[in-house]
């Protein structure tokens, strides 16, 4: 590298020198240093090769680690990067990009004239859902200017509930229709594809032919298709099967979101699952996310309320004063049994630990996983993925039970997330991408969060940069925001 002259023009804002670099990829990491120039990386060199004074400000790492921010794949995180844009629980944890509108929910483009029904009441009330056009949302994120950057997917159940008299019937060709207009709009505006909910009572009513022609416009226009599938359980092979198939007739990238197998009598069959999708994926663009926990959250719903594994209330609109209590409790001390009890508390959310950590570990294990929290930011109560996921990952299933070496992990969080959702010049630490980047001291990084205090600081996150700037320190409740919308095109 040629010496850099000492004017203000030709100056970095920023060098990183004595860093353990994890570039992003699956490489091992190598000693260097890095220098940023606006919201650019503008150099990546060996230790000593960039001259004293080049910058104006130096980082001394010390021989901690730098690597590239961390992409939260899988969130609902659409409503909160508005109402608290400082954006604390992810961006503590090194998140610096978020993918928001998974599950086939997504605040644009619907609005309500009442409450809107499970599960989009899981980003708020009518009042949450303000945006009748994707451009609408667009320009509210830069309005608001979030902490961290924003990547969003189009949700089925909004498009149906756009468009749609009767949400429990597969569309009309004119309902399709006017559904593909608003997919035009949101990929004019910078959406990055779509996702649905075939789990979910909004979106169940859609065959694999409705979903195949709206998955088939957003492959048109460069956009990717995640799923949460109709059945995690008993028929989590023919949901597969399902989703490959609307992917392979639309051509698009897909995503199997959350993949788990639920349910005591499912537990150990991710050793069936796992080899289906990867014979797939020698044929199709596959990828799957998946969080560090054997315990999801989501609406509380009778059809999963059970005796066999347990069940924590996350928040209750009738009882607010439950919020982080146990179903079984609550049903004992009201004297009826569960479903009863579940009826009085609704509308509700619940963690759910409905599944085994063998297939946990196999599952993000598995060579095509990105990480994504899937954390529910409006909870009372909420699950500590939310605050928790990604220090997790590297701390406690990386560097403490060895179940694939650092460079694995980070590579599931930035490098592969980033290639899967056509996230340009982001996830790598290389010349010309996004300086986004997160300094954290690998020996000590884990998650603090708890199911019984689920909103605690993780351990080893240092500095945390988005677009180049510095966003937030260890220990900092301000967040200096400079996140924007991304997608398939770069700002």
């Amino acid at each position: 590298m040629n010496p850099i002259p000492d004017d203000t023009e030709s100056r970095y804002d920023h060098i990183f020198r004595n860093a353990l670099i994890y570039d992003g990829s699956d490489s091992g990491p190598f000693p260097g240093e890095v220098a940023v120039r606006g919201d650019r990386i503008a150099a990546v060199a060996i230790q000593g090769t960039i001259p004293v004074g080049a910058a104006r400000e130096e980082h001394d790492l010390k021989g901690k680690a730098l690597a590239p921010g961390f992409i939260d794949s899988h969130t609902h995180d659409d409503r909160i990067v508005l109402d608290s844009p400082g954006m604390l629980p992810k961006i503590s944890q090194g998140v610096t990009t978020v993918i928001a509108g998974n599950c086939g929910i997504s605040l644009a483009p619907v609005t309500f004239e009442g409450n809107p029904p499970p599960p989009m009441n899981l980003l708020g009330g009518r009042e949450a859902y303000a945006f009748p056009t994707f451009a609408d949302y667009a320009r509210a994120i830069d309005e608001a200017t979030p902490g961290v950057n924003v990547a969003a997917l189009i949700g089925h159940s909004a498009l149906r509930l756009a468009t749609m008299s009767n949400i429990e019937a597969r569309a009309s060709e004119a309902e399709i229709s006017a559904m593909l207009d608003r997919v035009d709009e949101a990929m004019d505006n910078g959406a990055a594809g779509f996702s649905t909910g075939l789990f979910y009572p909004t979106n169940a009513g859609a065959d694999a032919g409705e979903v195949a022609r709206i998955a088939t416009r957003f492959a048109e226009r460069g956009g990717v298709y995640a799923t949460h599938m109709r059945d995690e359980t008993a028929h989590v092979l023919d949901s597969i099967a399902e989703s490959v198939s609307t992917a392979e007739q639309a051509r698009i990238q897909l995503i199997i979101s959350h993949h788990k197998c639920a349910g005591v009598e499912n537990w150990g069959r991710t050793r069936e699952t796992l080899p289906v999708i990867k014979a797939a994926a020698d044929r199709l663009p596959i990828a799957i996310d998946a969080y560090p926990y054997d315990a999801g959250s989501t609406n509380l719903r009778l059809d999963l309320v059970t005796d066999v594994f347990r069940i924590m209330i996350t928040w209750s609109e009738p009882h607010p004063e439950v919020a982080g209590r146990d179903l079984s409790d609550i049903a004992a001390e009201w004297g009826v049994d569960l479903h009863e009890a579940a009826r009085r508390l609704d509308p509700a959310g619940a963690i759910y630990f409905l599944m085994n950590e063998e297939d946990v570990q196999r599952v993000l294990s598995f060579p095509l996983t990105m990480i994504g929290s899937d954390g529910l930011p409006h909870d009372k109560h909420p699950h500590p993925r939310l605050w928790g996921t990604f220090p997790r990952v590297i701390g406690h299933y990386a560097r403490e039970l060895g179940l694939f070496p650092i460079e694995i992990a980070i590579h599931k969080m930035t490098g592969l997330t980033a290639s899967v959702f056509n996230l340009e010049d982001r996830g790598r630490i290389a010349e010309g991408f996004f300086a986004d980047l997160v300094v954290f001291d690998p020996s000590t990084i884990v998650d603090r969060a708890t199911y019984e205090d689920p909103q605690l600081f993780s351990a080893g996150i240092e500095k945390v940069f988005v677009n180049g700037r510095m966003s937030w320190v260890a220990g900092a409740t301000t967040v200096h925001r400079n996140g924007r919308l991304v997608g398939r095109r770069s700002a």
